[in-house]
């Protein structure tokens, strides 16, 4: 299954639309054990995420394939390499496994900056250690593609998509990733839990784009789908992807995620698009008025 475990909730009160707050060992282990018997076998961490990995590491993730990110490089480092040699033997021994299967960059413009090569061959230098098996980057919007791919080859990219944010797919990277044999993870497939949310519970910030949400239930009435069938269904209707990264805070979350993807999706009105990154970009939510 094309899906990937997000655990950004088990280590960290995570979410717009998360009112249960972190994940108990209990119920995340038996989250693991729901997806690894339905055919998911990776997961998303990293170090940023509160205690994710330790936790991971006390459930056992041996047999997963686990992908972890790098925190921002301190301004005052003097080894790169030492640093991120350092960051990823913590993240493993946290996890308690041996390699993981991609390490990503949580700040991928660091590769721009000064340093920039020498991050790019420290993370080479795990790969070629065997302590990951691919490298990558986290982005927030595709044009960051741009000035980075060119110069520094990655392995996997994580970016968002979701049936709003067609940034990927109109800007011609989803294709073009594809053709250059990158791996592509999308995350932010229900816009942190927004795209779910009934009309009378989404936060009055989001009012802005009020004729977006009504075209949304509009559509959603006429194909007579429900807001988490119709985005699974759309992610999974690219074969360019190959893992759609879902964060859940419970078992039934996951199941009924896991059950709507089966079906048919009926061709999506060209105005439910949205390129207004104040939407589709959750880390400028917090200054919506």
């Amino acid at each position: 299954m094309r899906l990937a475990l997000g655990t950004v909730q088990f280590g960290t009160n995570y979410g717009v639309a998360n009112a249960g707050g972190q994940v108990p060992v209990d119920e995340a282990r038996r989250i693991l054990g729901y997806a690894r018997d339905h055919g998911i076998d990776m997961l998303d961490t990293a170090i940023a995420y509160g205690d994710s990995e330790s936790r991971l590491g006390s459930i056992g993730v041996a047999r997963w394939r686990v992908v972890s990110k790098l925190p921002p490089l301190p301004e005052e480092c003097a080894d790169v390499a030492d640093w991120v040699r350092a960051s990823v033997r913590g993240s493993l021994s946290r996890l308690g496994v041996s390699r993981l299967y991609a390490l990503l960059l949580h700040r991928p413009e660091q590769l721009l900056a000064a340093g920039g090569e020498a991050l790019y061959r420290a993370l080479q230098a795990l790969k070629s250690e065997g302590l990951v098996k691919r490298i990558g980057i986290s982005i927030y919007e595709p044009a960051e593609l741009d000035a980075i791919v060119a110069r520094f080859p990655v392995d996997v990219v994580q970016a968002p998509f979701n049936i709003l944010d067609r940034r990927l797919l109109e800007s011609g990277w989803l294709a073009r990733l594809k053709a250059q044999g990158a791996e592509l993870h999308v995350r932010s497939v229900f816009l942190q839990g927004l795209l779910l949310m009934p009309a009378d519970q989404r936060p009055r910030k989001f009012e802005r784009w009020q004729s977006l949400w009504d075209g949304w239930h509009t559509w959603l009435a006429q194909a007579e789908l429900t807001p988490l069938q119709a985005c699974v269904r759309y992610v999974m209707g690219f074969a360019e992807i190959d893992a759609a990264v879902v964060g859940v805070d419970s078992l039934t979350q996951l199941a009924q995620i896991v059950q709507s993807g089966d079906g048919e999706l009926p061709a999506l009105p060209a105005s439910l698009g949205c390129v207004d990154a104040d939407l589709l970009n959750p880390a400028r939510w917090s200054a919506l008025a």
